[in-house]
């Protein structure tokens, strides 16, 4: 850990920059190897801060982290552009992947310096002086496990949907293992229902289900860009499908058991089943695309025609177009034809697009991305459009 440096007799006194600060912290270097180099840029981006002119009219010089609040939050308070943050924070996104951690409680300075502001971390180190200075110095808070940290985005919204989305390049979810009866001859199950599957269950006890795959088509091209298989709940293997004779010496497959665990849907024959991934504890650190980048809404994640605010879309662009998790995309709305009357004759005319929404992109594939609706004006539709911010 760093010696505390000197401070200065100021109403507010300047700290460490946050991301040099917390890049010393021991526990973090263990899990966040960095190198002398990285911890220079860090530096380098924490000294610069952002322009005056990327700061919110009405942020404020100093914010008390709160139970709730995301980094995504608290960025708002002081941006115009919150993706921007690993700017103000001085974080190195492409070389840390989580250099700081942060907690409720802990005080955030805005510090303006040569025209550009910078986030720092305080802590006050008791009450003021006689002249009403201030005594604050660095405080670094590291922990192996850091569950209480904030989160860049509101993870509950993202974290079921990380288990229950998936997307096959082709339509392989039609070869999986399939349910083909169900305790005393039901229709549909439920949980700690009985279920009776045959293929190949040999990946691990315990397995996601899924109603058949349905193609996503490209909103202008109408061509198959993966196959999303909905999801209807999990199921644990109780006991393996076997072989063995019947009366008449043949050899027969007896179907492997398997009971209902959780159910979103009822489940019922003919679903299908894949193993249960790792789950992903993934920081998600929003940014910009470095390129140029345009597309569409593929479809609303369920059943709805519509979305709004913290609600899931799939986008028409993935891996191979350079879409990555942590991108901020803005949505557009189409302007409205109108009939102009204004003029000799009546003509119709289009109105410019409105740029309406923001976009959080966290699962990427081949050829489609799913993203979370941020903030939007109006309802979003399939077909709708999204670029760069």
């Amino acid at each position: 850990m760093t010696q505390r440096q000197p401070l200065f007799q100021k109403k507010i006194l300047p700290l460490l920059p946050l991301a040099a600060a917390l890049l010393s912290a021991p526990a973090l270097a263990v899990n966040y190897p960095v190198t002398p180099g990285q911890r220079q840029t860090a530096e380098q981006v924490a000294q610069a801060g952002v322009p005056l002119s990327e700061l919110s009219p009405n942020a404020p010089d100093s914010h008390t982290v709160k139970p709730g609040d995301t980094l995504w939050d608290i960025s708002k308070l002081f941006l115009t552009s919150p993706w921007r943050w690993p700017e103000l924070w001085g974080m190195n996104r492409s070389q840390i992947s989580n250099p700081h951690l942060i907690y409720p409680g802990q005080v955030l300075l805005l510090v303006k310096k040569d025209g550009r502001a910078s986030l720092q971390l305080a802590q006050s180190l008791g009450s003021a002086g006689p002249d009403g200075t201030i005594r604050l110095s660095p405080q670094i808070r590291s922990s192996v496990q850091d569950g209480n940290a904030i989160t860049a985005i509101p993870q509950h919204l993202i974290e079921p949907f990380l288990s229950e989305a998936i997307v096959f390049d082709t339509d392989e979810l039609s070869r999986a293992p399939r349910i083909v009866a169900a305790q005393e001859g039901r229709v549909m199950l439920a949980k700690s229902d009985i279920a009776y599957a045959r293929g190949e269950l040999n990946q691990g006890p315990d397995y996601r289900v899924f109603r058949t795959s349905r193609p996503l088509r490209d909103p202008t091209t109408r061509e198959i860009l993966g196959y999303e298989a909905p999801y209807l709940g999990t199921a644990e293997l109780t006991r393996p499908a076997e072989s063995r004779s019947n009366g008449d010496g043949k050899a027969e497959i007896v179907p492997a058991t398997l009971r209902i665990l959780s159910n979103k849907q009822e489940i019922g024959v003919g679903d299908r089943l894949s193993p249960v991934p790792p789950r992903n504890f993934s920081r998600y650190v929003p940014h910009a695309p470095a390129n140029p980048i345009a597309g569409q809404i593929v479809s609303i994640y369920g059943d709805a025609l519509t979305a709004g605010q913290n609600q899931i879309v799939a986008l028409n662009r993935g891996n191979r177009d350079g879409l990555e998790r942590g991108h901020v995309l803005a949505l557009w709305r189409d302007g409205r034809r109108v009939v102009d009357r204004t003029g000799e004759k009546r003509e119709e005319i289009k109105l410019p697009d409105e740029r309406h929404g923001v976009l959080f992109v966290f699962q990427t594939y081949e050829r489609v991305s799913y993203a979370l609706i941020i903030s939007v004006q109006d309802p979003v539709s399939a077909g709708d459009r999204f670029t760069q911010p």
